[in-house]
């Protein structure tokens, strides 16, 4: 029992710095997105202040019954959608006017944003199986979007060096709404396994 404790309180503490690096960092990378027209930066962004949501409510629930925690991780999983909704939104709206993105200011904010998930995936790396789906859902996100920052940071180079065109910010972009929509699966699949647990 004291080593449940102790882990919920560790738990705790590190989810509540997790979400507030994410909160930080999603201010930042918001400001950037919207100065030089960034899809994929903006999709990062709205991705961050998503991070901190579930973070923060992932602090509220560690003390919740597995059954509760199992319905908050379906919530999530809803969650989860929204940064691939806005992100399909606004690669919409590029379509209209396709001008690439300043390609050194993306990939530093990209280089930026893929210290702070790699801080967050080493930090929750050690509880991603405590408390169910919870956990899983911000291990999951620390670690999809370091991946997603690394494709950031290759657009920003490809359009400097390569091909100076809004498609490959484009294409990372639609790239982390995919990626976070197949996030939402898993965490919909652990909080079903979760509650059908409970319910044993």
């Amino acid at each position: 029992m004291e080593a449940r404790t102790a882990t919920n309180n560790g738990l705790r503490r590190v989810v509540g710095i997790v979400a507030l690096l994410n909160l930080g960092y999603f201010g930042l990378e918001f400001v950037v997105a919207l100065a030089i027209g960034s899809v994929s930066l903006f999709a990062d962004s709205v991705d961050f202040l998503e991070d901190a949501s579930v973070n923060l409510l992932i602090v509220l629930a560690l003390g919740w019954s597995a059954r509760n925690r199992a319905r908050l991780g379906m919530v999530l999983a809803g969650i989860l959608l929204v940064p691939a909704l806005a992100t399909i939104w606004t690669a919409w709206e590029k379509f209209s006017v396709p001008t690439p993105p300043s390609p050194i200011p993306l990939s530093l904010a990209g280089l930026g944003a893929l210290a702070v998930n790699l801080s967050c995936a080493y930090m929750l790396a050690r509880y991603r199986d405590h408390a169910g789906s919870l956990t899983r859902a911000a291990f999951l996100s620390a670690r999809n979007d370091a991946l997603a920052n690394i494709a950031i940071i290759l657009a920003g180079a490809t359009t400097a060096f390569i091909w100076p065109s809004a498609w490959p910010d484009l294409l990372v972009g639609i790239g982390i709404a995919l990626m976070n929509a197949d996030a939402a699966r898993e965490v919909w699949g652990a909080a079903r396994e979760e509650r059908r647990g409970a319910m044993v």
